[in-house]
This record gives C-alpha cells, sequence and structure tokens, in this order.
C-alpha cells in the first residue's frame, strides 16, 4: 500500500534530548520527525521511562554488553516503533467513534489535503457513517515516520583499555547498525558532511537496497547546504548502490544547533538551483546506482527511485511556507525552533521554556561553545552557561566529561580528549599562563576565553528530558543547552499542537512581534558573518584566505540580486526590497584588506 504524506511539514532533529521521544508525541497524527542517536544513555533512560510508562518489560543493557551502544540503539527504535504502532490503532478507533475528534483532526490538516477533502465528503454524505469512516482511514491513515539522525563527525574511536576497537565500533557506525537492525521503515539522515567510512558502512545492510518490488525498507536522507554538496555525496553512495531518497537543505546560518556556512550561498539561489537541476541529480545518480548493483549481482530498478527535496531553517509563517512548496516545488519543510514551545511535541523542561518564551532578538546568538569548532547557535542565559562561567571564577574550568561523545582532539591523548573538559582545559590554561609575558592583558583574556568557552554538549543538551520526566541526573551539574535557530525570537508563548499546525497551515499566527522574513533574516546574518570573519583574522593574509573572501562578497552579491528580482516578481515579499538595498549597501562598505601577496 503507498503510504501519501499528510503534512507538509516534519520535524527535524533537535538536540539530543529535544525530539528523543517526539514520534511518540505526534506520530499518530501523521507528523513525522527525528532522533537523535548521539547519546545512547539518553536513549537506555528513555527505554526504561518509556518501558515503564506504557507496561513493556524492560531489561538494562549496560556498557559490560559486547555491542551495547547498538543494542540500546535497536531496543529504543523498536519500542518507540510498538508504541506509535498502538497509540496510533486507538487514534483510528477515536476517529472512527468521534466526529468530535474527527473534527478536530480534519482542522489540523492542510486546506489543500486530499485526504481531508475525502473526510468532508464523507461527513456531507451522512450515509453508514462509521463504516465508511473506518474503510478510508484504514486505506488512507499512516502514521508519521520515525526518522533519526546521524551526525557523521561524531564517530570517535573507542577502546577496551588501550586496545582500539575496531571501526564499527566507531559510535556514528555503532549508531548505524543500531538503526539499521531495528524494526522501523524509515528513514536515517545524516548530517554535517561526508565521512567516506561511515558511508560505506551502508553496504553491509542489506535494508539500505531496493528489493525485488524497487522499494527501499530504510532509506538515506542527506542533510546539504548546497547543490554542489548534494551532488558529490550522492553520486559517492550511489557508486555503492546506495540510493539518497531525499535531500534536506538547511539554511547554513539560521538554522538551530551547529551552523555550517556557504561560501556566501543564499537559501533563494540554493533552491533555486535544485529545482533547475533535480532531474540531472535524480539521473547522475541513478545511472551509478545502476552500474554499482549490475556489479553486485544484485536487483536493480530500471527507473530512478523517489526522490524528495525538503527545506528547513528560519521558516516562521503560513505564507512563507506555501511560498516555498509553490516556488521551488519541495516536498516538505522542516519547522523545528519553534516546536520547542510545543509541549505535546518535544521534550524541554519547564525553566528552559520560559528562557525560550522570554527571549528577544538579541539573545539568540552565533557562539563558539561547541568543542567540534563549529559555530553553534545558542541562546543567553541557560542553566549550562551559569554554571560554566560559576566555574571558571572558581578556577576550576572545564566539564568532567562524563560522556566523551566529543572527545575527539587527538592533541593530547591517542584516545581522544575533549575540548571542553576540564582535562584538556587545564593543559591549555597552563601553557596558556606560561606565554603570559609575552602577551598583553588583552591578548592573554582573548585566549583564555577561547579555550574557558567550550560547553559540555554531551550532557547540556540531554538533561531537557531528564528534567522533564523526573529522572535523576547524575555527576557534575552541567545544566541544560538549548539550540534554537534565532527564528524562535519571533515566537513568545506556549502553544498547543493544533495552534501550532494552525499557525502553519491556515496562518491563525501566533507570533506576538515583527519579523523579517526569512531570505531577509539569513542573508542580514551572512553579512554579519562576513565582517566578523575578517574583523577577527589575525597574521599574515594568505591567497587562499582572500580569494575566499572575495568569493564570499560575491556570491552574497549575486544573492541579493537574485532575491530583488524574485521579490519584484511576487506580492509576498514586495514589501522587502528596501532591506534588499539595505543589506547591499552595507556589505559594499564591508572592506576586505589588501595584501602584498596579491
Amino acid at each position: 500500500m503507498t503510504k501519501k504524506n499528510l503534512h507538509t511539514f516534519h520535524i527535524p532533529v533537535m538536540g539530543l534530548a529535544y525530539t528523543i521521544d517526539s514520534p511518540i508525541r505526534v506520530a499518530q497524527y501523521g507528523i513525522s520527525s527525528v532522533i537523535a542517536l548521539a547519546d545512547d544513555d539518553l536513549i537506555e533512560k528513555m527505554r526504561n521511562f518509556y518501558s515503564t510508562k506504557f507496561n513493556f518489560p524492560y531489561e538494562e543493557i549496560s556498557q559490560k554488553f559486547h555491542d551495547y551502544r547498538a543494542e540500546r540503539i535497536t531496543s529504543y527504535l523498536n519500542l518507540v516503533d510498538k508504541i506509535v504502532k498502538e497509540k496510533f490503532e486507538n487514534f483510528k478507533t477515536e476517529l472512527a467513534e468521534s466526529k468530535t475528534a474527527l473534527d478536530n483532526f480534519m482542522s489540523m490538516l492542510p486546506n489543500t489535503s486530499d485526504i481531508k477533502k475525502g473526510f468532508q465528503n464523507l461527513l456531507d454524505d451522512g450515509i453508514s457513517f462509521k463504516e465508511n469512516i473506518q474503510n478510508y482511514i484504514e486505506t488512507h491513515l499512516f502514521p508519521g515516520e520515525i526518522d533519526v539522525n546521524i551526525m557523521t563527525k561524531l564517530d570517535k574511536d573507542n577502546f577496551i583499555k588501550n586496545e582500539q576497537l575496531p571501526i564499527e565500533f566507531n559510535d556514528a557506525h555503532a549508531a548505524l547498525r543500531g538503526f539499521a537492525n531495528s524494526n522501523l521503515e524509515s528513514s536515517v539522515v545524516l548530517s554535517a558532511g561526508m565521512n567516506p567510512r561511515l558511508f560505506g558502512y551502508f553496504e553491509n545492510f542489506k535494508d539500505f537496497f531496493p528489493n525485488e518490488n524497487n522499494e527501499l525498507k530504510k532509506k538515506i536522507v542527506l542533510k546539504v547546504s548546497d547543490f554542489r554538496s548534494a551532488m558529490i555525496q550522492g553520486n559517492f553512495l550511489a557508486k555503492k548502490g546506495l540510493w539518497v531518497s531525499e535531500y534536506r537543505i538547511e539554511s547554513g546560518l539560521n538554522c538551530g544547533g551547529h551552523a555550517f556556512a556557504t561560501d556566501g550561498l543564499l537559501l533563494g539561489a540554493i533552491l533555486e538551483e535544485f529545482k533547475q537541476k533535480k532531474e540531472q541529480l535524480v539521473q547522475s545518480a541513478h545511472d551509478l546506482m545502476i552500474k554499482a548493483l549490475k556489479a553486485k549481482n544484485q536487483h536493480f530498478p530500471e527507473n530512478p527511485l523517489e526522490l524528495k527535496i525538503t527545506v528547513q531553517g528560519g521558516v516562521g509563517t503560513s505564507q512563507e511556507h506555501e511560498f516555498l512548496l509553490d516556488e521551488y516545488q519541495v516536498d516538505s519543510i522542516g519547522w523545528g525552533s519553534p516546536f520547542l514551545l510545543v509541549p505535546e511535541a518535544t521534550s524541554v523542561d519547564q525553566e528552559t521554556r520560559n528562557l525560550l518564551m522570554n527571549a528577544k532578538e538579541d539573545d539568540f546568538y552565533l557562539s563558539n561553545i561547541s568543542p567540534l569548532g563549529v559555530p553553534f547557535n545558542t541562546l543567553k542565559g541557560t542553566t549550562n552557561e551559569f554554571l560554566k562561567q560559576k566555574r571558571i571564577q572558581e578556577n576550576k574550568a572545564g566539564s568532567s566529561c562524563p560522556k566523551k561523545f566529543l572527545a575527539l582532539s587527538k592533541e593530547y591523548n591517542p584516545h581522544g580528549i575533549c575540548t571542553a573538559s576540564k582535562k584538556y582545559q587545564d593543559i591549555k590554561l597552563e601553557e596558556l599562563e606560561a606565554r603570559k609575558d609575552s602577551l598583553s592583558a588583552d591578548e592573554f583574556e582573548k585566549s583564555k576565553i577561547k579555550i574557558t568557552e567550550k560547553s559540555c554538549l554531551c550532557v547540556g543538551l540531554a538533561n531537557a528530558s531528564y528534567l522533564e520526566n523526573d529522572i535523576k541526573i547524575k555527576g557534575q551539574a552541567q545544566g541544560v543547552v538549548i539550540c534554537p535557530g534565532p527564528n524562535l525570537a519571533y515566537f513568545d508563548q506556549e502553544v498547543s499542537l493544533k495552534e501550532m499546525i494552525q499557525h502553519i497551515y491556515q496562518g491563525k499566527s501566533v507570533i506576538r512581534s515583527k519579523r523579517p522574513n526569512l531570505f531577509i533574516k539569513e542573508l542580514k546574518m551572512y553579512v554579519e558573518y562576513f565582517r566578523n570573519e575578517i574583523h577577527s583574522i589575525s597574521g599574515e593574509l594568505t591567497t587562499a584566505q582572500l580569494k575566499k573572501w572575495n568569493s564570499f562578497k560575491s556570491n552574497l552579491l549575486d544573492g541579493i540580486e537574485y532575491y530583488k528580482n524574485l521579490f519584484e516578481s511576487t506580492t509576498v515579499f514586495k514589501g522587502d526590497l528596501d532591506q534588499l538595498d539595505s543589506c547591499k549597501s552595507e556589505l559594499v562598505g564591508i572592506k576586505i584588506p589588501v595584501s602584498e601577496l596579491v
């Protein structure tokens, strides 16, 4: 039976904890969401919590198990699958027996939905209502996807004492195995770029290859920031006989969590390129996949498999939602950060949710707190920031680093060490102290901040679920790290799931603040990012650096011209043309330094 998506939006992965159980909360309504697979300790605790809540037997998978990380992930995903199916069956019964429940559900569907129209026709007909409704529900409704996310960079080597384990026990490899061995028929979303070893590991699992009916039990989704990246990664996988079922385009800066800035390429221009070149993307991957499957003597589809293009990052109104669907013909739009204010959809403790509701534009910022060394969108005033600063003031900077998922630096230890850990920061601060006499007071302070500003994301991004569900938190207090996109500045109230969906589809706005459109907001962020990049440079300029800056500025100027033509051709953004001119003037005023090298 062919599944038809009920919704034109999905809930992307957020942090470690914020969508850890979102499918349990929303999948029965046909809403797809994404579980992060980075933290197997959190996953195991949530399996215990939900096994108890839904009366399923629970037996702990401790770290003494040979393949505990993969086993924990498989067991939790299978549990989520069982709970979602149980809740979905109950929901279908409720819809068939209660007209109020059906009316409420219909109010949460897009006005353009064929399924919504089908329900309305049955209601209008009124003959044999219950029997017809039951039949219609059975053939047309499906739960939302239980998708998972693996951040490809989080693929730490693991050891037993001083013996390094085989590559398949690396963190991301084990997470992939955990998903592959689960009962789910859904997708793994790969983010943070290409990991050739991990991509090659997919070949070990038959569910990622098409069966004799040209179906994929498990699908691959790539989160990308531009067309070139999509083509390179998609073709790399295709050469192994693997199909990318979806390219999930994310704004380089106007997003939550880690921000992977493009080389000045703006979201609208990126979407236009995907729209124009989608067939090229499909055909290139199909040809390579067929060749690879034939070489493996495996079944191959004569025609290309389905390929979806989706987008996320900064979308905030029903008008923007509809525009992206119509203008760029995308299949779905990710709404992440706004759902942090929906208790029915995400796992957030009340103190943090209150902080989000009261935050203003200036409270959201692109930080350097991530141990990965990648800019990280976060929020001022978190409990994690308070506790971190308290330790710094007491000369106890750094985290105890209990989980070590980000222990990726091999600078001082072949096993890896996290740059947010006390162990690492103690060494760095000692080295800095030894150089103190050769530095100015300002240089010394800046160097110290650069060392100590890193936060323990492994614990901070997981604690919200523990706090919300009254699960005991052991070890050093780290508080909560929250990673919303800057778009959340314009949402200032806790809302129900129904209210948020009607905001997305029907324009029943839950925004209480005037906000720039998503394209203007991202453009302003890129101009500011460009300025900061130039101002923060120290030491001698290189030819490569100057070339990169000139290309960045040129791409931004091209993007502004694209937006001018776009805004002039639609009534949706026509009133924002003056802001484009303002951004262009500001960008032109940023002077790239002149070097003797060029």
